[in-house]
């Protein structure tokens, strides 16, 4: 296996989560692949940004940058994508921890030179120590985590999730940055979807390109205590309705909402009829799931809808930015 070169993106807002940043970074460091380098990318936080600077500034292979943009996440992973060196560049959530063979399942994956991107799956660690018995797996993405319906093993996908992934840098020359105005900025609503955009964008750019995910890249994401109330379901649910309403926007409703009308008239169902079943049989969660399962579907559709209504007045912008840095 030829190893590919991979720099590794963490992007970092909040001294909150001083400990979690630290494992994560420790993670990379332990990679049987192991990185070109790791960098730490700080979202407009200068308290941060000098304690981190202090923190690593005698270990080799870490480098810890300011956010070169507007503020959120898009922009912290555009500054590390153009202050990188490798020829693919991976990213990392900031709280969470890459298994050992992480990095060495997307560079198999990029093997093959069509392949423009690869993903991994990500495992909730829930803060209790166990999922809520009302939390469906299927939307384990409002946690940031891989959700039941994605198939197993190495497959082709529309779009990867942006806290666990990969591309080649030369992905971002075809097809620009991440979209700023469409994911997370600090603690304000939970908006995602920046790495759809992205991808959707990315395969019009380049029709022969090839995105993956295999399930053998493993981090393991925790969860903390607030995510795990259903008020934060809501809230984020909701911000994903409002947030697929940009793509769509951006890529049209054909291409946008693709993989997810599989998800909401086959995975959906089936995950209510699962919940209705347990609860008949008297499992602890059954109708709680199945309950939630619901809430989830009406209230990001309620997001979307208000989401196209504000993308027709003009009241929500975002913008695509051309990738300038340095070279391999």
């Amino acid at each position: 296996m030829r190893d590919p070169g991979i720099s590794v993106v963490i992007c970092v807002y909040t001294e909150d989560r001083w400990e979690d940043i630290l494992a994560a970074v420790s993670s990379v460091r332990a990679q049987s692949c192991p990185a070109l380098e790791t960098l730490l990318v700080v979202d407009h936080n200068a308290a941060l940004l000098e304690r981190l600077a202090r923190e690593y500034e005698a270990e080799a292979g870490v480098r810890v940058l300011a956010n070169a943009g507007p503020r959120g996440l898009s922009a912290g992973r555009n500054t590390g994508i153009a202050a990188s060196h490798g020829e693919v560049i991976a990213f990392l959530d900031d709280d969470a921890v890459a298994e050992r063979d992480w990095l060495r399942r997307f560079a198999e994956g990029y093997a093959d030179p069509k392949v423009m991107a690869v993903g991994g799956r990500t495992i909730p660690v829930w803060a209790s120590g166990r999922r809520p018995a009302w939390f469906p797996e299927e939307f384990d993405w409002v946690v940031g985590c891989t959700y039941r319906g994605l198939p197993p093993g190495r497959v082709r996908v529309r779009n990867v999730l942006g806290g666990n992934a990969s591309f080649r840098r030369t992905a971002f020359e075809a097809a620009g940055g991440f979209a700023t105005g469409i994911g997370r900025d600090g603690d304000r609503r939970p908006l995602g979807c920046e790495e759809t955009e992205l991808c959707i964008r990315l395969t019009r750019a380049r029709p022969d390109a090839l995105l993956l995910i295999d399930d053998r890249a493993v981090i393991h994401h925790r969860v903390p205590g607030p995510r795990e109330r259903f008020a934060y379901f809501r809230t984020r649910t909701y911000a994903e309705g409002l947030s697929k309403a940009l793509v769509a926007r951006s890529v049209g409703a054909g291409k946008g909402l693709e993989s997810e009308r599989r998800y909401t008239t086959r995975v959906l169902p089936a995950g209510v009829a699962r919940g209705l079943r347990d609860a008949l049989l008297a499992r602890p969660g059954g109708a709680g799931r199945a309950g939630a399962i619901v809430a989830g579907v009406l209230t990001a559709a309620s997001g979307y809808v208000v989401g196209r209504v504000r993308a027709r007045r003009g009241g929500t912008t975002f913008s695509v930015v051309r990738i300038e840095g340095e070279r391999p």
